[in-house]
C-alpha cells in the first residue's frame, strides 16, 4: 500500500528544502520526493499525513554499544558482563530510535547481536552497523591498561568491545576475527585516547605496516577501515594506509585536510563527547583533566579545517554510557547538529551531516539512505517546525513528532496536555 506524507518543509538530506513537499513510499522505499504540485494523479488521491517539516532518519555515524555505567574507561569496557552490556543496549538502541536516528554506526560495541535482533524483530531498534570490537596495539588506546596484560590478551577471553593485536599476521587475525563476527566495517586505532591513561593521543599508533595489512584484509572483504585519531601523526597514518574515514581528527590540519578531500576521505568528529566531557570532567582520567580544555578548543578549529577544505563530514557523537539523563547519556545524539553550525557549518550543511553524508562511512556496503529521493529508503523523520531556522529543536523530543523506519511508523510523540502535566508535577 502506498502511503502520502505532506511537509511544509520537505529537506531532502542533499540539495536545498522545498516548501510544500510531499513523499510517497511502499514496501520500504520512496517512490517520490519533491513539491506536492508534481505529485502525479495516482499519488494525489492518497489521503496525506500532515507535517510541519520532513527529512530523512538521522545518521549517528559513531556511537558504542558498550553498555557500560558510571566510570567511563577501558577497564570498565572489559569487565561489564557482555549479556548485561547487551541487555542496557537494547534500551539504548529504543531511546536512538526515539530521537529521529534510524540507523547507527557502532564503532565498538555489541552492535553485531543488536543488529540480527532488530532483522529479526526481536525488538524494534534502528538499522545497526557495527565495527564489533575496536583494533589497537598493546600499550594502545584498546589496552585495558590496569589489568593484568595475560587476562586482557587470553584468546578464551569471551566478550569485549576490544582487541589488541601487535604484528602484521596477529593484526590480519584481529580483522577476521571481526569479519567472523558480523561487523560491516573495521576499526583500528591509529593513536592514543583520552580515556586511556598510559598512551598519548598525539602519539601514532602501529606501524605503517600493520595499519596497511589491516586495511588490505578489509578490503577483501569490502569492508572499510575507520581510524580512532587525534595527533596529527595518526591521522596522517590512517590517510598514508588507506583508511576510509577520520574518527575524531583533533589535530586535523590545512595539510591533512587536503589530502583527506583529495582521497575522499570523511570526518567524522564526534563533537558531542567533548562538549559532554565539559560538562562532566570529572569522568575523564585524572592525567587529562588539565590538558582537556586545551584538546577541545583544538578539535573545534579542527572541523572547521576540514570543513572549509571541502572534506566530507558525517555526524558523530561517540555517545555510549548507558546512563540516564546525564551529559554522556544515549538521546541526545541530535545536540551534534548545533555543534557543528557553532564550527562553521550551516544548518543545512549539518543536516547533510546528519543525513546524507552517512551512508558514506561504509564505502561499498552503503545503503540507499539518508536522502528523500526515489528509490531510497522510507526512513523519516518529522518534527512540529523549522530546523533550518532553530537547528536546536531536532534534539528536544517534544519536537519531534513522527518517525518511520522502512515506511513504518515506530514512534508518534503524544503531547502531554497541560492538566495532564500538572497532575504528574504534583
Amino acid at each position: 500500500m502506498e502511503h502520502r506524507i505532506d511537509a511544509e518543509l520537505l529537506i531532502p538530506g542533499a540539495g536545498e528544502a522545498i516548501a510544500h513537499g510531499s513523499v510517497v513510499h511502499t514496501g520500504g522505499r520512496i517512490r517520490f520526493a519533491g513539491p506536492t504540485a508534481e505529485l502525479g494523479d495516482e499519488h494525489r488521491a492518497l489521503e496525506p499525513t500532515r507535517v510541519a517539516a520532513l527529512l530523512p532518519g538521522l545518521w549517528d555515524c559513531h556511537v558504542h554499544f558498550a553498555g557500560i555505567r558510571g566510570r567511563v574507561n577501558t577497564e570498565e569496557l572489559m569487565l561489564t558482563p557482555e549479556t548485561l552490556a547487551v541487555a542496557r543496549g537494547v534500551k539504548d538502541a529504543e531511546t536512538a530510535l526515539r530521537a529521529g536516528f534510524t540507523s547507527l554506526r557502532d564503532m565498538g560495541g555489541h552492535g553485531c547481536v543488536l543488529a540480527e535482533a532488530v532483522r529479526e524483530g526481536t525488538f524494534t531498534g534502528p538499522n545497526i552497523y557495527s565495527a564489533n570490537q575496536v583494533i589497537g596495539q598493546t600499550g594502545g588506546h584498546s589496552d585495558a591498561h590496569r589489568l593484568p596484560y595475560r587476562w586482557v590478551t587470553d584468546p578464551c577471553r569471551s566478550g569485549g568491545t576490544l582487541r589488541i593485536a601487535d604484528g602484521v599476521d596477529e593484526c590480519v587475525r584481529a580483522v577476521r576475527l571481526q569479519l567472523r563476527a558480523g561487523a560491516e566495517l573495521i576499526k583500528v586505532c591509529t593513536s592514543g585516547g583520552v580515556l586511556s591513561e598510559v598512551d598519548n593521543p598525539v602519539h601514532q599508533q602501529y606501524r605503517d605496516e600493520e595499519l596497511k595489512a589491516i586495511v588490505s584484509e578489509a578490503a577483501r572483504a569490502e569492508r572499510i577501515v575507520a581510524a580512532h585519531c587525534h595527533g596529527r601523526a595518526g591521522i596522517l597514518a590512517a590517510i598514508n594506509a588507506g583508511c576510509h574515514t577520520v574518527e575524531h581528527g583533533t589535530e586535523v590540519d590545512e595539510e591533512t585536510a587536503e589530502l583527506m578531500a583529495e582521497r575522499g576521505m570523511v570526518l567524522v568528529p564526534t563533537r558531542t563527547i567533548y562538549e559532554a566531557f565539559r560538562l562532566n570532567a570529572a569522568a575523564l582520567p585524572p592525567a587529562w583533566r588539565d590538558r582537556f580544555e586545551a584538546m577541545a578548543e583544538r578539535h573545534l578549529k579542527a572541523i572547521g579545517i576540514a570543513h572549509r577544505a571541502g572534506v566530507t563530514i558525517a555526524l558523530g557523537t561517540d555517545l555510549g554510557t548507558s546512563d540516564r539523563n546525564g551529559p554522556l547519556s544515549w538521546g541526545g545524539h541530535a545536540s551534534e547538529l548545533a555543534h557543528l553550525t557553532t564550527a562553521g557549518l550551516s544548518p543545512l550543511e549539518a543536516i547533510m551531516a546528519g543525513t546524507a553524508n552517512g551512508p558514506g562511512t561504509l564505502g561499498p556496503r552503503a545503503p540507499r539512505s539518508g536522502r528523500l529521493a526515489a528509490g531510497y529508503d522510507a526512513d523519516l523523520l518529522a518534527v512540529d517546525g523549522d530546523p533550518l531556522a532553530d537547528i536546536a529543536l531536532l534534539a528536544d523530543p517534544d519536537r519531534i513528532t513522527q518517525v518511520w523506519k522502512s515506511g513504518e511508523p515506530v514512534h508518534r510523540h503524544s503531547p502531554v496536555a497541560p492538566d495532564e502535566a500538572a497532575v504528574r508535577s504534583g
